[in-house]
Parts: structure tokens; sequence; C-alpha cells
């Protein structure tokens, strides 16, 4: 018996499947509390070490030590703004997408086909890959600017392995 609410389900597109999925953002090793916490370290030391020299006479420096307080301030906030960009990679088998998000909230985004990109690197001997570019045609789009050397290997060939599997293309499983 139907009651005419019933969802129909469809089976998902194999082209829409994705083989790879990445959120790429920058490393931060500092969290609020700790931004609180240096702040509050700061702070007193440059109020301590201000009021000594307001004792001896020296009034100017304790508006320095004020200053430089409010410079450190203003440096980890621009430096937390900046953490706030990132990178979506995003593989299935009809395309590879890039999507990047700048610090002021900017989106720039790239398609390729999977089947005609191709993933290169730019490698230090001492230092490690310093770059991973993908090339389509004429585009040369850098990628994972945000990871580290073991990180951007370790990126590579994931992305080589999801890059592969799309040029296979969707497989069928007709047990689900």
């Amino acid at each position: 018996m139907s009651t005419g609410n019933e969802i129909e389900r469809s089976d998902p597109d194999p082209r829409d499947v994705q083989i790879f999925s990445a959120l790429l953002t920058p490393h931060r090793s500092l969290n609020r509390t700790g931004f609180l916490a240096v702040m509050l370290f700061l702070s007193v030391v440059s109020f301590v070490t201000g009021l000594a020299f307001l004792m001896m006479g020296a009034w100017p420096v304790f508006g320095f030590f004020g200053l430089d307080v409010l410079v450190i301030w203003w440096a980890f906030k621009a430096n937390f703004r900046a953490a706030r960009a990132s990178e979506e990679i995003l593989v299935t088998p009809s395309e590879l997408r890039v999507r990047r998000v700048s610090h002021r909230g900017q989106v720039s985004e790239w398609t390729f086909n999977p089947l005609w990109v191709r993933l290169d690197q730019e490698v230090d001997e001492e230092y490690g890959i310093e770059h991973l570019y993908l090339i389509s045609r004429s585009r040369r789009l850098r990628i994972a600017g945000f990871l580290g050397p073991e990180e951007k290997a370790s990126f590579y060939k994931a992305l080589v392995g999801a890059l592969n599997a799309a040029r296979r293309g969707p497989t069928y499983n007709p047990v689900t």
C-alpha cells in the first residue's frame, strides 16, 4: 500500500562519487587559551618592568613597554586572521576541483579533468618537496602550500592514487 510519502531511492551517479577529498588549512600551534596566556604573561612582565623604569624617573619607557604589548597583540591577531584561509581538493571520476578560500573570504575555484591532469613537484635535496603543482594543458596551479615537506610527500602519494583511481573510472558493484 502506497501512502504517497515514500521517497524514491535512486543509486548515486558513479561520476559524482568522491574518490578523494582533502581540506587543507594553515597549521597554528597556539590556540586561544595559549594566546591569552602569552598575552597575560607579556602584559605582566611589561607592566612590572615599566613600573621599575617609572620609579627610576624614566617615565617614557613605561609607554614603550605598553606599545610593545600592543604590537605583539596585533601581530598575533594578524596571524590568526591568516589562519582562516583554506584549500579544498576533491577528486571524482569526472573532475578534480580545487577550491581556495583566502583569509579575507575570497573564493577561487578551478576544475580539471582528472584524465588530463598531472601532478608535478619541486624538490630540494635537503628540504624535501617545496611545491606541488597541478598541470593541465597550459594551466599550472600550485597546491598544498600550507603543508610541510613530509606532509606534501604524503599528500602527493594520496593524490596520485586518487587520480589513478579516477582514470580507471567508476566501478560497478551489483551487491550493495
